[in-house]
């Protein structure tokens, strides 16, 4: 639960409109899917033609799974209902990227707050002015 003084708090209004909009997923499917048309091995068959009539679509998606790449066929009907899933996988990596970036921004942000509003001792200040840092 976010505290009243989190509304104030640098990025927090980025913060939580991506984790709203990370909230609206309600499914996702990593990997890619591909629509192939494909030749076969057969001799005098039509995909050999000039223009070829190569066969499918096959529809397959891939992903990987423990290290290991699986590839699954799906039907069109399938590939129809599930979609959203997909494309919600892409959004899902694109909000977190966002939201990476934007917990980041606001950590510095109070970082430098925090380094004017209270000034350094003397001891660490004369040490910074030569270059050097404190372990």
């Amino acid at each position: 639960m976010a505290k009243t003084s989190d509304h104030h708090r640098p990025w927090a209004a980025t913060r939580n409109g991506l984790a709203h909009q990370l909230g609206q997923i309600d499914g996702f499917l990593p990997g890619s899917v591909v629509v192939r048309h494909m030749p076969c091995g057969k001799p005098g068959c039509a995909c050999k033609a000039e223009p070829p009539q190569l066969h499918g679509p096959y529809i397959q998606w891939t992903r990987t799974v423990e290290g290991k790449t699986v590839t699954r066929y799906l039907s069109p009907e399938q590939l129809e209902r599930y979609k959203p899933w997909f494309d919600n996988a892409r959004r899902l990596k694109e909000l977190v990227a966002k939201l990476q970036i934007a917990s980041v921004h606001a950590l510095e942000s109070e970082d430098r707050q925090a380094h004017t509003a209270t000034p350094a001792p003397a001891s660490q200040r004369s040490t910074a002015r030569r270059g050097a840092t404190k372990p």
